[in-house]
């Protein structure tokens, strides 16, 4: 028996698997028993076995229920992507318990029936068209490679009935009152395939202005009326399953079908802020982006609600009659009117009025009982609105609306919503009290009188005489530095004497680099701070007007500006003590190793103390695209706080890689600034000679018919924000690689990137292995269209570095940028 059994227990081992199988059916038809929602392995399957048929079990039902759903097969059995599901005529899925089945009979009829236990049971679904006669005998249902169901010899398709989801080569059908697609929970849809709605009537993104989406083709192309078409990061890639999809959260995104991980990449998103979507947040609540992917939606100041969802209301109620309640200024924060029938209805929610300043709107709301908000934006055409309730609130930038909501007088409540409105306090004040002398006797005052006026003359005429005595002889001033009277008043710098600099740098014997403003040395204080003594080179002017330059320089706090610690004024020494950024400047990270780029050159680079610096660069860490991009971000908002919030307007001139030095966490710090030019901010600045490095310097330098603006700047920043993405030199890459006089990197790469679409060329090769992500895509063509914003030849083109941040940031909406005219500044 045992030598019986055990070839009998093998047989049966090896036939589970083959049941298992033998459930992924090729076409079903009359000849199949009836398929139920318990059949669990029981599967429809395309021929390549990319797409897959059958009952899915809808998630928190009691009792169970089950949908007919067609879906692309995953990395594992459990991730499945819906693509079609069976419908009512509503678009409302159609739903039945386990007892239900789906059936072919005699007559060649498909339909999925309840299961009732009488001969009345009731058809939950069948295909739209009814068979002709000559199709009855061969009906199967069939899945095609394309993810298509058909039934009767294509005389039904499931492409004909979408749901959420359009496939490549899908034709777009008109669906009922002009819907294209629905989301599953039914909130959102595809408005006569070209605009987004809500609740079937609130309008709020268009797919394309004007135009109207036709399909999806097989290389990812999303082909629109009026023969213009949509971009896709990953277009062009054959091979792929891409599907287009209204998801729940009411955006629409293509995603595409990673074939190594069988994971979904999105692609394409019509939406890129999240919170502009209609009913993203509950009445009440404002929507707040955290990341690129996803929201936070949070109760204003006066609000409250105990639980995470769910609209918010007043923590205290006020009157109404305009006397026990106060307004609370929110920026960059806007409702919506409610229900409207176009993108322009302001809704039954809120009120436009005709212009008025902020005063009479604040009092147009004040006097309404029903007005719980008003909205103004402060611009020439000054509008004002009034809000009843509050829906749909959002918070983005790119708004230059402010709300000022309506609250008790007694709230307390912190306001998250703030924008730099109050002016920056740069010195501490102090508030002296002194005590209240008790009451005395005539005499003892009037004696106590003389005393204090005799003493308070000596005093004085003691401070008058010991300051002339040091203004004569100067050689006592070293004596005013040791009774302390180098430390000024507070909040500004420190003065150093020469002797306590040379002692910190050990007799300026460890030089860390050199440019043109000077040398700079290493150093630690006596409370053991590393610095970096900068002694400064050609430098003009006496001591009162070097002074009022560094107080000026000394008031920038940045957070990626060097921080300037003190200053020394000794005699015909001029030194400048900054905080010390360990990692070095940032073209040693760019151009170290990078080829034909990575040459130093030019008047005002910095230059390493030793031949170990030479190996050092060497051996620097590879910064990836991630890393580049905060630098790039960092750097463009240091340059606009220098151009747009200072007290002072100040220029830097001398924008390039070498004057960008790196945190620990490589956090960017942009050094020898303000060393330029001070000027008022109605002033253009007349240069009488040329500032700055070869290769960074904008034309109006050369073209001396042009005043020097802070366009300048903008230009050079456009310069380095090229050179950060491609690890090139711009001067030096041209030597080399294509050797003709014509030959401009700007020209270069925006050739690349808008004539010949091959942006991956002008990427630093080294990080070229980790650029294969959507957000990756995104991020590069973002720096290189602001690059080519930033280079146009003519200043009034540039865009300011403010709006230069929000570009990086992806706040504002790039345009497609002018191509840079070939312009060089040749050697002498």
């Amino acid at each position: 028996m045992v030598p019986l059994s055990l070839p009998l227990f093998l047989c049966l081992l090896l036939a589970v698997p083959l049941l298992a199988a033998a459930q992924q059916m090729s076409s079903f038809s009359a000849t199949d028993k009836p398929w139920r929602p318990t059949d669990s392995n029981r599967t429809l399957v395309s021929p390549k076995g990319d797409f897959a048929a059958g009952f899915l079990a809808v998630a928190a039902s009691s009792p169970a229920t089950y949908r007919f759903a067609a879906w692309v097969v995953g990395a594992n059995s459990t991730d499945r992507a819906v693509i079609w599901y069976a419908h009512h005529t509503n678009y409302s899925p159609s739903e039945a318990g386990a007892a239900s089945s789906l059936a072919v009979d005699a007559a060649g009829s498909l339909s999925w029936s309840d299961g009732a236990a009488n001969s009345s049971s009731a058809v939950i679904w069948s295909p739209g068209p009814a068979l002709s006669s000559s199709a009855t005998t061969t009906a199967a249902l069939l899945l095609n490679d394309s993810g298509s169901l058909l039934y009767g010899a294509a005389a039904w398709s499931s492409f004909g009935e979408p749901t959420d989801t359009l496939m490549a080569g899908q034709a777009i059908p008109g669906g009922g009152n002009g819907t294209t697609l629905q989301s599953a929970n039914g909130r959102y849809r595809l408005y006569n395939a070209a605009t987004l709605q809500f609740n079937g009537s609130l309008f709020y993104a268009n797919v394309s202005s004007g135009s109207a989406l036709l399909n999806l083709t097989d290389d990812g192309k999303l082909q629109l009326s009026g023969a213009t078409q949509l971009i896709a990061s990953d277009q062009g890639t054959t091979n792929r399953v891409r599907r287009l999809t209204l998801d729940d959260d009411g955006n629409l995104r293509l995603y595409s079908l990673i074939p190594k991980t069988r994971r979904w990449n999105v692609v394409w998103q019509l939406v890129q802020e999240l919170c502009t979507i209609r009913g993203t947040c509950d009445a009440g609540r404002i929507c707040v982006p955290v990341g690129a992917d996803s929201v936070d939606c949070v109760c204003p100041p006066g609000y409250r609600n105990t639980t995470l969802k769910g609209p918010c209301t007043p923590k205290k109620n006020y009157s109404g009659s305009g006397k026990d309640d106060k307004f609370v200024r929110m920026d960059f924060v806007s409702f919506s009117g409610g229900a409207a029938t176009t993108a322009t209805d302001p809704g039954p929610l809120m009120s436009k009025l005709p212009p008025k300043n902020l005063a009479d709107c604040e009092s147009t709301c004040r006097d309404d009982p029903k007005c719980v908000a008003f909205g103004y934006k402060f611009g020439g055409d000054r509008t004002c609105q009034t809000y009843t309730a509050l829906q749909d609130g959002y918070w983005s930038p790119a708004t230059e609306m402010s709300t000022y909501l309506r609250v008790v007088s007694s709230d307390n409540d912190t306001n998250p919503f703030t924008g730099m409105t109050d002016m920056i306090q740069t010195v501490c004040p102090v508030t002296l009290a002194l005590p209240v002398p008790p009451r005395q006797s005539e005499t003892t005052i009037r004696n106590v009188a003389i005393i204090t006026t005799l003493f308070a003359v000596e005093l004085l005429a003691g401070v008058l005489s010991f300051w002339a005595f040091l203004r004569k002889y100067s050689q006592y001033r070293e004596m005013a530095r040791t009774l302390g009277l180098e430390y000024l008043p507070a909040g500004g710098p420190r003065r150093f004497s020469y002797a306590e600099l040379k002692a910190a740098t050990k007799d300026f014997s460890d030089v860390v680099g050199r440019g043109g403003y000077g040398t700079v040395y290493r150093g630690e204080l006596p409370d053991r701070r590393a610095v970096a003594v900068k002694q400064l080179h050609s430098v003009g002017g006496g001591e009162a007007e070097f002074w009022a330059e560094v107080t000026i320089i000394a008031r920038m706090h940045h957070l990626n500006l060097v921080r300037m610690w003190g200053f020394c004024a000794d005699r015909d020494q001029r030194m400048l003590v900054y905080e010390y950024v360990p990692n070095g400047s940032l073209d040693k990270y760019l151009f170290a190793g990078a080829g034909a780029g990575g040459s130093n050159g030019g008047d005002g680079e910095e230059e390493s103390s030793s031949s170990s610096s030479e190996q050092q660069k060497q051996q620097q860490p590879l910064l990836d695209l991630h890393t580049r991009y905060r630098i790039a971000l960092g750097v463009a908002r240091a340059i606009a706080y220098l151009h747009e919030e200072c007290l002072e307007w100040v220029l830097h001139c001398d924008i390039k890689p070498e004057n960008i030095l790196l945190e620990d966490d490589f956090c960017p710090k942009v050094s020898d600034f303000g060393l330029s030019k001070l000027t008022s901010k109605r002033d253009k600045v007349t240069m009488s000679r040329i500032r700055g490095t070869r290769g960074y310097m904008a034309p109006e330098w050369v073209i001396h018919r042009e005043p020097i603006t802070a366009k300048a700047d903008v230009y050079s920043f456009g310069m380095v924000l090229l050179e950060i993405v491609s690890g090139r030199r711009n001067y030096g890459f041209r030597q080399e690689s294509v050797g003709s006089e014509d030959w401009y990197f700007p020209k270069w790469a925006y050739e690349k990137v808008y004539v010949e679409r091959r942006i991956d060329d002008i990427l630093d090769p080294r990080i070229a292995a980790s650029y294969d992500d959507a957000a990756s895509v995104a991020t590069v063509e973002r720096m290189v269209k602001t690059a080519m914003w930033c280079l146009q030849d003519r200043a009034e083109m540039r865009p300011s570095m403010g709006k230069v941040a929000k570009m990086l940031e992806g706040s504002v909406e790039i345009t497609e940028p002018v191509k840079p005219t070939i312009f060089c500044v040749q050697d002498d």
